[in-house]
């Protein structure tokens, strides 16, 4: 079984996702300034907004053998 391209681009999107809001959690648990939930929330949306998330298509064209993911 494999994942088509769209559906592996999405795996690693969130996977790049996640690391960037841990990130965000563990720089707010280290810093000495306290935030309320809009800041939080805002720092949360910062750091998602800094990755470069391609968008891909599915190709409708595309034969793949196998068991495809999708």
């Amino acid at each position: 079984m494999s994942f088509c391209d769209h559906c592996q681009g999405q795996r690693f999107d969130r996977a790049q996702v996640l690391r960037a809001l841990r990130a965000a959690r563990k720089r707010l648990r280290e810093s000495e300034t306290a935030c309320d939930a809009d800041q939080t929330f805002a720092l949360a949306i910062e750091a998602i907004r800094s990755l470069e998330i391609p968008h891909l298509e599915p190709l409708d064209d595309e034969v793949v053998d196998g068991e495809v993911v999708h």
